[in-house]
């Protein structure tokens, strides 16, 4: 297509889109080819974030489902089921997947990549949790979601033999002497059913994420046509992109083995798309604080790779060890996206270093999925002053080639999940990197 042409098209898309998404309380208008859309799905069980990439390909990044029988989840620590408790976490994710998915595709997940194996991010067995009609295993989290909408590649930090850093035997050992662990044990082993189960039965295919790698996760259906999209893979358990071709190093190299916890061990992903750029690394911690050995801060190797971006999802959920003030100043976002569900999200040091000028004295703006009012009445006007909106599912729409974007903030008590309200546009940063 002649270049004046393309341009014409592409204002044309950004202006009906423009008119349409006004419409508060009205459906989201369709994603249409050229749109990247990244939709952070707010169920107060966890994490889940669905992507529609702009040729169609389509992915899943993580599905959390917490114990509905643990003191703690009913708990005023922790928030209520959304939309309602009609259905389980992964029934409402798989819905609205299913409500937003392209409607020219067959819904099929081309790609599912789980950060890291915490019940907030994958699921976990608990006690009434429905087995599976197809497989030798419980529905929870992505086993639910991935019994309801099939998965093309699954991508994890352990496939197959998941024995880093420590084999599956070494973690039984490990749970006879903490029986707390029983849980996460029994959850772990669920999950390798699952995923045994669909390589074999059902076409599926899983890898372990390659850090360094731009083409694991690719497009699937008009690559040619959006030349200008890549996801980077930065992190996987302790191998980190060094920001040149394909080269990593093992910044976990020295760390023990059995002293290495899980969330240091998240995935980590960069998404451009012509000028823009996202960020989102699970559970990453930037902070290793009182006594904690200095390679708990993942966040600073972290940051050196991925660089400046337009958007940012909080590192563990805005936990108090997360984002460093290094991590803070060098990926500079526009805007922060928060997927809160605990009344200690954000912590307030982690709000004090996110919003400080010191640091970057650029604009930006926040949101979160789910807020509680705890954490409001605790913190006070910093908190309620420096979010745009504070409960809702949150979309980040691109549109064609990458120069501008929306935040939309979608209804998370109804099934339809209409548009609650609209920011933007913001423009997409020029880019060095």
């Amino acid at each position: 297509m002649p270049l004046p042409k393309l341009i014409f098209c592409s204002l044309l898309v950004c202006a009906l889109f423009s008119a349409r998404a006004q419409q508060v309380g009205q459906p989201l208008p369709e994603w249409q080819e050229g749109m990247l859309d990244l939709h952070h799905i707010n169920t107060g069980r966890g994490d889940a974030a669905f992507y529609i990439f702009p040729d169609g390909t389509t992915m899943l990044l993580d599905a959390g489902e917490m114990d509905p029988t643990d003191p703690r989840t009913t708990s005023p620590r922790n928030s209520t089921l959304h939309p309602n408790n009609s259905k389980t976490p992964h029934e409402w994710i798989a819905l609205y997947i299913q409500n937003k998915f392209p409607k020219q595709l067959k819904p099929k997940l081309d790609y599912a990549l789980i950060t890291h194996f915490h019940d907030d991010h994958y699921g976990t067995v608990y006690p009434g949790a429905k087995t599976s009609a197809k497989g030798n295993y419980i529905l929870s989290g992505i086993t639910g979601v991935g019994d309801i909408i099939p998965i093309g590649l699954l991508i994890d930090r352990g496939y197959p033999d998941y024995k880093y850093p420590m084999d599956m035997n070494a973690f039984k050992a490990l749970v006879s002497q903490r029986p707390q662990l029983l849980p996460e044990y029994n959850s772990m082993l669920n999950y390798m059913a699952f995923t045994n189960y669909h390589v074999q039965k059902s076409g599926m295919k899983a890898a372990t994420l390659q850090a360094g790698r731009n083409d694991q996760i690719r497009l699937v259906h008009n690559a040619a046509k959006f030349k200008d999209f890549k996801v980077q893979n930065i992190k996987a358990n302790g191998i980190i992109w060094n920001g040149n071709g394909i080269e990593t190093y093992n910044y976990l190299e020295k760390a023990p083995a059995e002293r290495i916890p899980e969330n240091p061990l998240s995935l980590a992903i960069r998404i451009a798309y012509g000028d823009f750029r996202y960020y989102t690394g699970g559970d990453n911690p930037g902070i290793a604080d009182l006594g904690a050995p200095e390679w708990m801060d993942v966040g600073t190797p972290i940051a050196k790779a991925v660089g400046e971006v337009d958007v940012a999802v909080m590192d563990h959920h805005g936990n108090r060890d997360a984002h460093n003030e290094f991590n803070i100043k060098t990926l500079r976002p526009r805007v922060w996206i928060e997927q809160t569900w605990s009344s200690d999200h954000p912590g307030h040091e982690v709000l004090r270093r996110v919003t400080s000028k010191y640091l970057y004295p650029e604009e930006r703006d926040m949101f979160a999925t789910n807020m509680l009012e705890a954490n409001k009445i605790v913190i006070g006007p910093s908190l309620e002053n420096s979010y745009k909106s504070t409960d809702g599912h949150i979309l980040v729409r691109v549109l064609p080639g990458g120069k501008q974007y929306y935040v939309i903030i979608l209804n998370d008590e109804t099934e339809q999940a209409e548009v609650k309200a609209v920011f933007g546009p913001y423009q997409a940063k020029q880019k060095v990197k």
